[in-house]
């Protein structure tokens, strides 16, 4: 049973979860060391940890590669279910993964300052500005959700989220002024933004720039997915943060029982979960105000996740929510606007969408919570209340 560090999802590899149980998780045995800084381990799991008690289970039947590493700012995770790799072929797997994600980061990172997306940021107005194709394509879905959601997913906050000490200036949050608040938001708008049939992005203002931490990640684990299926490398489980993408069937030739964290207050990376979704083929991901936030004068939670409506973290009762559709760039984007929506907004939302479905984690008190599915969220993941 593993734990993705960032976000508290949990694989199991071996028999489905009872949801809020789990507490604990078993991390295999010791690993070597490669390049990048990533931990390679290739284990069979053989044990459970149940309410801080071990409990003995069966081996797992197929071997797993599994390593770790860092990009955009968090860590990373791979698994692969039933390949005997040696190791030059996960040397150079890794190498594969590598490229990828630096190819992402290139183009879409805006914490580096020679990349497409920075260098777009600090370009003139009207001037059509060449990008990659997978930029491009990004861009175009970015903007799709954006009218489609109203303007709930916006990717030009970034002067909002800067000014709130979310963003790549400054760790320092704090409730700003009104206005300077409101002079961040007349610098925001995601209709001022267009992506022409020659991928060529063009602002009409110098000052509009953009931030795709809502769907960057969700793209990057898509990448390394797709990189593993051209390998011919059908069972696996993929991370960045707290988006996950998984194929195939785990060891134990079933799905990957993937646990969602509980939103307390004293969140940790191996703390409770709320419930545990089953999924092949299929992604994840959660979007929550347990992580990233601070507490103003008045005792409010300010996160992360802000509405662009007001410029202003959400407010309203929704802890988290998680968010399965078939790839991870379209969970991680939906999940941030489920986020903003709440859930009674959120759930009309997603339920307009054939193909994936959501699970809002609502706060009734202090780490006290109602899990409310929407209409295909059981079908999807054999979600059992």
């Amino acid at each position: 049973m593993l734990t993705d560090r960032a976000s508290g999802h949990m694989v199991d590899a071996t028999e489905p979860l009872s949801p809020g149980v789990v507490i604990g998780l078993h991390s295999g045995l010791p690993g070597l060391r490669y390049g990048f800084g990533i931990r390679v381990s290739t284990w069979l799991l053989t044990a459970l940890v149940f309410g801080g008690q071990v409990m003995a289970v069966r081996a797992a039947d197929l071997l797993v590669t599994r390593w770790e590493g860092r990009t955009m700012g968090s860590p990373y995770t791979v698994q692969i279910v039933g390949a005997a790799l040696d190791t030059e072929q996960v040397e150079q797997l890794q190498l594969k993964m590598e490229q990828e994600l630096q190819e992402v980061n290139r183009q879409m990172s805006h914490y580096q300052a020679d990349s497409e997306l920075s260098r777009f940021n600090r370009a003139p107005a009207k001037a059509p500005f060449k990008v990659s194709a997978d930029f491009a394509r990004v861009m175009r879905f970015t903007l799709e959700l954006c009218r489609r959601s109203a303007g709930a997913l916006d990717p030009t906050l970034a002067p909002v989220i800067n000014l709130w000490g979310f963003g790549e200036k400054t760790t320092s949050r704090s409730v700003p002024t009104a206005a300077a608040l409101e002079a961040a938001r007349k610098h925001t708008g995601w209709r001022g933004l267009t992506v022409t049939a020659d991928d060529e992005l063009v602002k009409d203002s110098a000052e509009l720039t953009i931030n795709l931490s809502a769907v960057a990640k969700g793209f990057g684990v898509d990448q390394m997915a797709r990189l593993l299926q051209q390998q011919g490398l059908t069972n696996s489980y993929v991370s960045i943060a707290g988006e996950v993408r998984v194929l195939g069937h785990n060891s134990r030739g079933t799905n990957w029982q993937v646990g969602i964290s509980a939103p307390i207050s004293s969140w940790r990376e191996d703390g409770p979960m709320a419930a545990v979704a089953s999924l092949s083929g299929q992604a994840i991901s959660t979007s929550g105000d347990y992580q990233k936030f601070f507490f103003d004068v008045e005792g409010r939670r300010l996160c992360h996740v802000f509405d662009p409506k007001t410029g202003w973290p959400v407010q309203h009762n929704l802890g988290g929510v998680s968010v399965v559709a078939p790839e991870s760039m379209t969970a991680d984007a939906l999940s941030t606007i489920l986020f903003v929506l709440g859930p009674t907004e959120g759930m009309k939302f997603i339920d307009s969408w054939t193909n994936a479905a959501a699970l809002f984690i609502v706060r009734e008190a202090e780490d006290r919570f109602r899990a409310i599915p929407s209409s295909r969220f059981a079908q999807l993941t054999d979600y059992r209340p």
